[in-house]
């Protein structure tokens, strides 16, 4: 096998990529990693520098690893700040590092991309193995892959990473028909509560649940606009631009819902953005030009749970953290990371950091445990 590095995914090109593509994970499908490349949200000024490994085998693609060069730890969800400030009070540099992570999506899915008539082990270790040697090339203090599989943990224990612990709040279809059985399987005291949410929205709201062809150019210019509103108010910069809301609208609205609401002049006031593949949805980004009461959890929640429920789709990810979903239903959920920091003496701190940290999450999952939503 041979394994080369592009710089962008147009050099491999999107009928080379498609076989590798997860079943159910769209956000390393060839159109959302390009949105990204094309739009510049990714690349230069952006903190993420496309380094993606390539694998071949007699002339065939057979795999790939998305990789990114990184000079801050913007966008990734899993939180190393204090990690470059250890390294930063003792002289030494943190960045750049390796990352095989999606920028700015905290979603769990396959770092590296697998033929499915390909040896999968055998192209995992190759590209793992040249994953290192990219790093130590670029002189990189260290590797991290985000939000990795259980079931894939082991291809990076054996290389020596430390894999630390996360927790997300996902929902789960429990084989409801409708948004009155989910409700049904609630506590009464969940049930009334977004029983009362939902009741409280303004009256002259409009809420549409747009996917496929009802997608159209000025409804990614309506999110962009939300998007923007929301970042400048909460953190300043936002991560996207408009281009690559426009790519992904244009590219990938077979695998995009958008939840707009409007007001009763007709005018766009609030909009989430999911994508969804194969029985798995994920929340990305929300936005409003306008507070409205529980309007939010309208939109990121219960509309896109109805549509879960309306496809059959069985596990829905919300986003990074949140405990304020539990009371909606989400449960606590593990996700994984994996971490190899070259500097021994960093190394072992870090192993250590992170077996204490695995310990306070398992407290925090059987507290939560007790406040479970769901019926007995």
């Amino acid at each position: 096998m041979r394994v080369g590095l592009v710089d962008a995914v147009e050099q491999v090109g999107g009928a080379a990529w498609r076989p590798l593509e997860s079943q159910d994970f769209p956000f390393f499908d060839y159109e959302f990693l390009d949105a990204l490349e094309r739009s510049g949200s990714v690349g230069p000024g952006s903190g993420w520098s496309p380094v993606h490994l390539v694998c071949e085998r007699d002339g065939q693609l057979v795999g790939a690893m998305p990789l990114y060069l990184k000079t801050d730890s913007y966008g990734e969800y899993v939180f190393d700040w204090e990690w470059a400030h250890a390294y930063h009070q003792h002289g030494m540099a943190y960045y750049p590092k390796l990352v095989a992570a999606v920028p700015f999506t905290p979603a769990t899915g396959p770092k590296v991309l697998v033929r499915p008539d390909a040896d999968r082990e055998a192209v995992t270790r190759t590209l793992l193995d040249a994953a290192r040697e990219v790093g130590e090339e670029n002189r990189a203090s260290s590797t991290h892959a985000l939000f990795v599989p259980e079931r894939d943990l082991g291809y990076f224990e054996e290389r020596g990473f430390a894999v630390r612990h996360s927790l997300q709040f996902h929902w789960h279809n429990r084989g409801h028909p409708s948004f009155d059985d989910y409700l049904g399987a609630l506590t009464s005291k969940r049930r009334r509560q977004i029983s009362r949410e939902r009741r409280q929205l303004d009256e002259d709201l409009t809420i549409e649940r747009l996917t496929g062809d009802a997608l159209e150019p000025e409804h990614a210019d309506m999110m962009y606009r939300f998007y923007t509103s929301t970042s400048d108010r909460k953190w300043g910069s936002p991560y996207l631009n408009r281009k690559f809301f426009r790519e992904v609208f244009r590219t990938m609205k077979d695998r995009l819902l958008f939840v707009l609401a409007r007001d009763g002049r007709g005018h766009p006031v609030a909009g989430t953005i999911n994508f969804y593949k194969d029985g798995v949805l994920f929340g990305r980004h929300w936005g409003a030009v306008e507070e409205r009461r529980n309007l939010h959890f309208e939109l990121c929640y219960y509309q896109t749970i109805e549509f879960a429920i309306g496809r059959g789709i069985k596990l829905f990810e919300a986003g990074a953290q949140g405990e304020h979903k539990l009371a909606r239903g989400f449960l606590p959920t593990l996700t994984y990371s994996a971490h190899d920091l070259r500097h021994p003496a960093f190394r072992q701190a870090i192993g250590r950091f992170v077996e204490e940290e695995k310990e306070y999450l398992d407290h925090a999952v059987e507290e939560y445990s007790r406040h479970d939503p769901y019926k007995v």
